[in-house]
């Protein structure tokens, strides 16, 4: 069993999990009021000044959550938040602060302060108990914030198989010179990109710990199911097709737990309904990131999943996707 968890292609029944359960709510209300209805029960500890990172998008991007429902949710919600970014590690839209300001402008983040929190430097964070790493470069502007709320557009990725919540963070966070090199290349060789299964899966995690450790319970995490492409969001326009059905709004105060559950809904969906996507994952390692997440003590991979659209109501993973329409884009 304990070669099996740590092989990144072997997804684990839930019945065959042991530990704690955390608690994870669930809407299939795609839209901002249903980020609003996830995040209310999830924000008890977010207070001060409060960082929301999230994945804005190379230009034109079709399938990050609209620039339009997150004004709406924040304006209710989060009214003095600042969405934060760091630039990327590969040449593109967002290579650079003046290009990455571009693209935000373009991808209408304009609304409310996005902070490039590497734009004036880095700072680096402890990892505790990291196999790759004791420390994680990550934007320098990061440590000005109280609270962190993780508002993340799950899907597919290229490199990661899956981008959840510990995705957004791990790679979001890590500033686009020093820490997502550490995480993608190993020095001293040609492929920027050589880092790859589950040695990247653990380094990305390690990455995140760093983050979720620094601010304590002030942290809070939204996973939104909808326009999953087996592509990130960092591919844009060349991202693959969309074929896998539309979900829900997840949120929980457990990373590990609502990771987990996305990854267990698609895995509850029909075969013709998952297939892409659950190919993408295992190809790439990707569930790794989940029993990493467990080894390192950053969550339950069990859980209590609280249906809000029928009065609070325990249901499984396979209800949660019971009846998904087929993807139409624009929907």
């Amino acid at each position: 069993m304990e070669n099996t968890l740590k092989d990144g292609r072997k997804y684990l029944p839930y019945d065959q999990r042991t530990g704690n359960e955390s608690i994870v709510y669930f809407t299939r209300d795609l839209s901002p009021e249903g980020l609003a209805k996830a995040y209310e029960k999830v924000c008890g500890r977010i207070k001060g000044k409060v960082a929301v990172k999230l994945h804005t998008g190379e230009q034109h991007g079709p399938n990050i959550i609209p620039s339009s429902w997150v004004k709406e949710f924040l304006s209710k919600d989060i009214p003095d938040a600042t969405i934060i970014e760091t630039n990327t590690y590969y040449d593109g839209d967002r290579y650079t602060t003046e290009l990455h300001r571009k693209t935000l402008e373009v991808n209408g983040w304009t609304f409310c302060p996005v902070d490039i929190i590497d734009e004036e430097g880095t700072t680096e964070l402890p990892v505790k108990g990291g196999k790759w790493f004791d420390r994680m470069s990550v934007g320098g502007h990061l440590v000005n914030y109280d609270s962190l709320v993780a508002l993340t557009h799950f899907k597919g990725h290229t490199q990661g198989g899956f981008g959840g919540s510990n995705k957004n963070i791990g790679i979001g966070c890590a500033d686009g010179r020093i820490g997502k090199a550490w995480i993608h290349t190993t020095p001293g060789q040609p492929d920027q990109w050589d880092i790859a299964e589950e040695e990247f899966m653990e380094r990305m995690t390690e990455s995140t710990k760093a983050t979720i450790d620094h601010f304590g319970k002030q942290v809070t995490y939204v996973n939104v199911m909808r326009n999953m492409s087996v592509s990130c969001d960092c591919e844009g326009l060349a991202a693959e097709p969309v074929v896998t059905p539309n979900v829900g709004i997840l949120s929980s105060t457990d990373i590990l737990a609502i990771d987990q559950a996305c990854v267990d809904m698609v895995y509850a969906m029909t075969e013709d309904e998952h297939h892409d996507l659950v190919e993408r994952i295992e190809s790439r390692h990707g569930l790794r990131q989940l029993s990493y997440m467990k080894e390192l003590g950053m969550g339950n991979d069990k859980y209590v999943l609280i249906d809000l659209d029928n009065g609070g109501k325990r249901i499984a993973a396979k209800e949660a996707v019971q009846g998904l329409k087929p993807f139409v884009a624009g929907e």
